[in-house]
């Protein structure tokens, strides 16, 4: 029985509507990374200075809210507007995604940060590609902390932003979300890149040829993500309430 659901959950990877699925993530995620890592190059352009320019962290941090905040927003439909691994681990181990399309998912959106990194690469030449680097002020395991916490901030606000439960949410939830990235990207972009996207981290990082202190990048988001779903679903909304818990009884409401 299990061998017949596992392959069941693989043919349900690959119908029509999953290979759209993985397709939109694959646009999203790559215009999303193209935005980011585009806008870091731009501001070193601008900026020689940049790294003690607070104009820069403030114009990588408008970049990072308005790309995610529109990726999101033109794969919802198709995909659920991850553009994240670690959302999509996130949604895992919520139950909301199989883990066959979750690593699908992974594979479009790593695919796409690669093809994103080397597009700016191959077309601004007078520039490396960065990749995400710590500072010397933290060391590896405090910059998986605040990766995981950013990344647990941005997941619960994914959460809370695809919950039906909450009403329609059109074009709110996605600004949400782009919003919270910023914000991140504004406390931490100094001391740890504020990546929160371990595709982002990874493309870069491939294109550049550096690799140092990638597993922060990747154990802070992954863990942070699995947390706030679990804490989502379970805890603050899990999908079934006592009303004793909620404060409503027939016919009477809080309000």
């Amino acid at each position: 029985m299990a061998r017949i659901a596992l392959t069941a959950r693989f043919q349900q990877a690959i119908t029509p509507n999953a290979l759209r699925s993985y397709l939109a993530e694959f646009i999203s995620t790559f215009f999303f990374v193209f935005a980011v890592v585009g806008s870091m190059m731009s501001s070193r352009k601008l900026m020689p200075d940049a790294a003690s320019d607070p104009a820069s962290l403030v114009v990588v941090a408008i970049a990072n809210a308005f790309a995610l905040a529109s990726a999101v927003y033109i794969s919802a439909n198709a995909s659920g507007g991850h553009v994240n691994p670690a959302v999509t681990f996130g949604m895992a181990v919520g139950g909301r995604i199989s883990v066959p399309n979750a690593i699908c998912y992974w594979i479009s959106q790593m695919v796409a940060s690669v093809m994103a990194c080397l597009l700016l690469k191959v077309t601004v030449v007078g520039q490396h590609v960065p990749a995400y680097a710590i500072t010397e002020e933290i060391t590896g395991f405090g910059a998986s902390v605040l990766e995981g916490v950013l990344t647990f901030g941005l997941v619960y606000t994914v959460y809370a932003a695809s919950d039906p439960r909450n009403g329609a949410v059109g074009g709110i939830g996605p600004l949400a979300i782009g919003l919270m990235a910023g914000a991140n990207v504004l406390a931490t972009g100094p001391f740890s890149g504020g990546s929160m996207n371990p595709a982002c981290a990874f493309g870069s990082a491939v294109v550049a040829g550096s690799f140092k202190n990638q597993a922060v990048y990747w154990v802070g988001p992954l863990v942070g993500a699995a947390v706030a779903g679990l804490l989502y679903d379970n805890v603050v909304f899990p999908a079934q309430v006592p009303d004793s818990l909620t404060g409503v009884t027939e016919g009477v409401g809080v309000f």
